[in-house]
């Protein structure tokens, strides 16, 4: 495996000094947040390390050269938007750019794109899976002619009022990804897999490892800590925020040595990046790095 993270936390920093971040912290790879230009209305979105708009040769060239000369990779192009967003509007914006992203990917060799499906946070489920039919197979074949690989992560995406009740990401449990894996049988569609986001669930974030082995492409390495007080005054009803909060790894309810040796056991080989959504590391810049170094240094007794 090769150990890294997501840029998105060091969204003060330009694409160079995040690879020089990553290179003087021992990392192996990034996975570099590529979003729009217009500002983001939630936390770690809106990011943009490279700017998929500006694919010239010389932009090409110079990201390709950069990272061979530090020696390190790019994991994936990272973009999660709701790509299946209510508004009509919304939902073709996110696409169009979706698109650029798996064009930016293909020419800069990198050959993945990291997201999610999306979801209308006010229909069914099976309402949704009618809309991936509608939408996903012309974005999965876009992909394959580009030779991208686009892994979903599993994150519900709900977590307050603004969410409720559905979410705004559709592939969330194992029942669900069978059912989008039916519909969209490709070998460039498969997974981004967070085992915190199965955490809060109150789900088991281990056999899935096995059983959709073939399908995980990306390793998101997030811990998540479950509030036993709050959960037994809330309830699993209850909007997630009120009874989890993110953490860096080590620091939250995940048995990383389990999660790890069944990667092995599947010889997951790939791409495995830290993602630090943990506020008790965002009062200062060095903070953030200090979430970086800390998770770096748990994680490496089982992934150097």
């Amino acid at each position: 495996m090769k150990l890294g993270f997501v840029s998105s936390i060091l969204g003060k920093y330009t694409f160079e000094e995040t690879v020089d971040t990553a290179v003087d912290m021992g990392f192996k790879c990034v996975e570099v947040a590529c979003w729009p230009h217009e500002k983001a209305a939630r936390r770690y979105a809106g990011i943009s390390h490279i700017d998929v708009d500006d694919m010239t040769e010389a932009a090409v060239t110079h990201i390709k050269e950069y990272c061979r000369k530090k020696s390190i990779e790019i994991s994936s192009l990272a973009y999660y938007p709701n790509t299946m967003d209510s508004d009509p509007e919304k939902r073709a914006q996110n696409i169009e750019h979706l698109k650029k992203v798996i064009t930016a990917s293909n020419l800069l060799g990198i050959n993945m794109v990291t997201t999610f499906i999306g979801r209308d946070q006010n229909k069914t489920v099976e309402q949704n899976l009618n809309i991936v039919k509608e939408i996903w197979p012309p974005i999965v074949e876009f992909a394959k002619k580009n030779n991208v690989k686009i892994a979903i992560e599993n994150c519900p995406m709900l977590f307050d009022h603004n969410q409720w009740p559905g979410g705004q990401n559709l592939m969330t449990t194992p029942e669900i990804w069978q059912q989008v894996f039916e519909i969209i049988p490709s070998s460039n569609f498969g997974l981004n897999f967070d085992p915190s986001h199965f955490v809060w669930q109150m789900m088991d974030y281990i056999d899935p490892v096995y059983e959709f082995k073939d399908k995980i492409f990306h390793i998101h390495f997030k811990d998540v800590k479950v509030l036993k007080n709050r959960l037994s005054k809330v309830g699993i009803m209850a909007y997630p925020l009120e009874y989890m909060e993110p953490k860096i790894p080590g620091l939250g309810d995940i048995d990383w040595g389990k999660f790890v040796s069944a990667l092995t056991d599947i010889q997951y080989d790939g791409y495995a990046c830290i993602e630090v959504e943990d506020r008790s590391f965002e009062n200062s810049d060095e903070a953030v790095l200090q979430s970086l170094r800390l998770s770096r240094q748990y994680l490496s007794q089982f992934v150097l």
